[in-house]
């Protein structure tokens, strides 16, 4: 288990980190994100990801340009094949709860409230590794998102729980949503127990937006030990729940956490705009 959480400087780099809890989430202060990075800083920001898994940016004053810009410093920026975007700039999606509305009700498929504890691209052989996502319109109130630790919800599973999950494998599918918007691609799996390739920590990764199902298993036992890893995304020791604010940007370890987002503010027009960042040539060819 991880140490207690303390404030701590950088100060060669002179940016502040301030966890949020003990091993998730830190708001980072002291850094311009409409400025380039160096090479020095651009280290010592990933090295905080990877511990951190996901950090906050406060009082950041930046455009979709210079939010694309500030994501290119860690990888190529990926174009999600279905959600919103401008056409001049491709890579920056539009997030909203009523897209989101829209899929459902074209797809006949919802979840229960309260269930959509997913990870961006899963659906794809080599999901895209990281997520810059900055506010656009917040309701005055509500809007949360949470992030849970994927690495704790696998290290406090159950010992009988973890062998039985170990070595199975999940679907991940997006067929429904890709064929609505005239594309083709498999139904993927990956995993349910996977390893960081960074970090090597194991990582309990389902995605409960795209129907998931353990293969090798009847669907009765599918389902038990799918509400298992429900249930660990459940629980408040091992989550993050962020409030955004005006001028907020978050960076997040997609193989690394799970998010949801609170949808508590009625019909306000809540929007976010989303640059994903695809993992390393190495591993895209795959």
């Amino acid at each position: 288990m991880a140490s207690t959480a303390s404030t701590f400087d950088i100060a060669d780099n002179g940016f502040v980190i301030r966890p949020v809890q003990p091993t998730l989430g830190a708001e980072v202060e002291g850094i311009d994100l409409s400025r380039p990075l160096d090479d020095e800083l651009r280290g010592a920001i990933r090295a905080a990801l990877l511990k951190w898994k996901v950090l906050f940016f406060r009082d950041q004053s930046i455009d979709d340009a210079q939010q694309a810009a500030f994501a290119a410093n860690f990888g190529p920026l990926y174009t999600h094949p279905t959600t919103r975007h401008d056409a001049a700039n491709k890579e920056v999606h539009a997030i909203a709860a009523k897209y989101d509305r829209d899929y459902e009700r074209k797809l006949g498929y919802k979840l229960k409230a309260g269930d959509a504890y997913h990870t961006d691209t899963s659906w794809r052989l080599v999901p895209t590794w990281g997520a810059v996502l900055r506010d656009v319109n917040l309701p005055e109130v509500g809007g949360d998102t949470i992030w849970v630790d994927a690495n704790l919800a696998y290290e406090t599973l159950p010992a009988e729980i973890k062998e039985r999950l170990e070595g199975k494998y999940v679907t991940h599918n997006f067929v429904p949503a890709l064929e609505l918007a005239g594309h083709e691609y498999p139904i993927v799996s990956h995993k349910i127990v996977r390893t960081h390739r960074e970090t090597g920590q194991k990582i309990l990764w389902v995605n409960f937006q795209q129907q998931p199902q353990i293969l090798g298993l009847e669907l009765s036992e599918s389902r038990e030990l799918l509400d298992e890893v429900l249930r660990q995304y459940k629980r408040p020791d091992l989550q993050a729940r962020f409030s955004w604010r005006p001028g907020t940007v978050a960076f997040w370890d997609n193989r690394a956490t799970v998010h949801f987002a609170v949808r508590n503010y009625g019909d306000f027009p809540r929007e976010l705009h989303r640059i994903l960042i695809a993992d390393e040539p190495l591993w895209t060819d795959l």
